[in-house]
């Protein structure tokens, strides 16, 4: 794979683009069936090996939005019917659905309907993951215990404000999922805890003051 940050690999039905900024090595590209993507191939990525349609649903497996692909029938992403966020055991926030996140750079499409994004409090991309929970041990397994008061649609653009020195706080209908599986809260309005320390995990109850979080 390319040292480059960002990385195109053309093909005659369909174009597959590679963030690196994004990119925390889920695997869910390598370890999908055939030889779309092969590690230690090169090229990485040989999108005519298969079909457009394939490339589609491989590339939005992507959790952190570091895939896209531009399909030459003119086929596009669409944003799922339902934003949810996935508090991952252990892990980041995985974020799928009509996403706006406020600051992300235009150059990330991917982050339109799919983001991993930091609750350690430790990433140096921030709000973005890049896998810095493994290094400083964060521990938390995404039980939910709330319930929210509930959504009345699920078609509506989640809008998702990082905070300066504060949490994720985001606006429109969503699903919680707990590290479980469990749909566990549901509601338009929620804030988020993105510097590890909250009591009340996936949930921000204040403690980034105390802790003396920096966002950047």
């Amino acid at each position: 794979m390319s040292n480059r940050l960002k990385f195109d690999y053309p093909g005659e039905q369909a174009d597959v683009h590679w963030d690196g900024r994004l990119c925390i090595h889920v695997g869910e590209c390598g370890h999908a069936n055939g030889e779309l993507f092969v590690d230690g191939r090169q090229p990485w990525c040989i999108p005519d090996v298969t079909t457009a349609e394939a490339v589609a649903e491989v590339c939005e497996r992507c959790p952190s939005g570091a895939l896209t692909y531009t399909d030459k029938s003119g086929h596009t992403e669409q944003a799922q019917a339902v934003n949810t966020v996935h508090v991952i055991y252990n892990g980041p926030l995985f974020i799928r659905g009509e996403l706006a996140i406020v600051g992300a750079p235009d150059d990330m499409p991917g982050v339109r309907f799919r983001a991993a994004l930091c609750r350690c409090g430790h990433s140096k991309h921030k709000p973005f993951c890049d896998n810095s929970h493994e290094e400083v041990g964060f521990c938390d397994y995404g039980a939910v215990g709330e319930t929210g008061p509930g959504i009345e649609s699920d078609n509506c653009r989640l809008e998702i404000l990082p905070v300066a020195d504060g949490p994720l706080l985001l606006s429109g209908n969503q699903s919680l999922i707990a590290g479980s599986g469990r749909v566990a809260w549901q509601g338009k309005k929620m804030a988020l805890c993105r510097c590890g320390e909250s009591n009340n995990k996936p949930f921000c109850d204040g403690s980034h003051k105390a802790a003396g979080f920096r966002s950047e």
